[in-house]
């Protein structure tokens, strides 16, 4: 697990009459690239199903740069936590590019649930994963190098969004170099060295908006810490 959580979707579990439920309390927002969908702190509750494009969760860091917490795709729902325990917004999601949306408040969206045990028991799955991911992510950040935690997300970058070509798999993740460092939780030059040394290995493949893996079972070699070559 890490930046994806869950493997399922929460609109890919639901039935058909759910689904069609779901859609009917909800209105159809259009966000452009790098647009806010909930900003952290915020006391608003609406939840918002994905229904096409992807987005980030993050946190900000003291030095004034981002934490990318998680990746969110379509089927998946962002600021559930508010609408669910209408407390502060604990992270904020902003779009990686086109997104549309099913904003659904609050109040309805806990009424939805209460109404559907089977639409409740995949949020408590969904809501369990991340946590599980979260757990995750901040033992890698607390005992893992950055070219090991790197090589762990883009071997998750692969095999989630993947495109085998020719002899590589093409990242179709739309992250540029300083969101791949917030993914990690470092820096951008920190990052751009680990990849350097990745290719110098034949690992990966990088250029102007692209990114793609060459073999990927080394990469996950070093994310265990078994070393092949590189220095960290």
């Amino acid at each position: 697990m890490g930046l994806f959580g869950e493997r399922h979707t929460f609109m890919g579990g639901l039935g058909p009459g759910d689904r069609e439920a779901l859609a009917g309390i909800g209105t159809r927002h259009e966000y452009p690239p790098y647009d806010t969908v909930v900003t952290e702190g915020d006391r608003t509750t609406f939840a918002v199903v994905l229904l096409n494009g992807w987005c980030t969760v993050w946190t900000p860091t003291e030095r004034g740069g981002r934490l990318i917490l998680a990746l969110r795709r379509a089927g998946e729902v962002v600021g559930d936590m508010a609408a669910l325990d209408g407390r502060p917004r604990s992270a904020s999601v902003s779009t990686l590019g086109p997104v549309t949306g099913l904003v659904i408040p609050g109040e309805r969206f806990r009424r939805f649930l209460a109404a559907r045990p089977h639409a409740n028991a995949l949020m408590t799955v969904q809501l369990t994963e991340r946590l599980r991911s979260a757990d995750h992510e901040r033992r890698a950040l607390a005992s893992m190098t950055v070219l090991q935690r790197l090589a762990e997300r883009l071997v998750e970058l692969a095999d989630r969004t993947g495109l085998r070509e020719k002899e590589a798999v093409t990242i179709r993740l739309p992250l540029a170099q300083h969101e791949l460092a917030a993914s990690v939780g470092s820096t951008r030059e920190a990052v751009a060295k680990a990849l350097r040394l990745l290719r110098e290995q034949g690992l990966v493949r990088t250029g102007p908006g692209t990114l793609a893996v060459a073999d990927l079972d080394p990469l996950r070699l070093l994310a265990a810490g078994q070393p092949h070559g590189t220095e960290t």
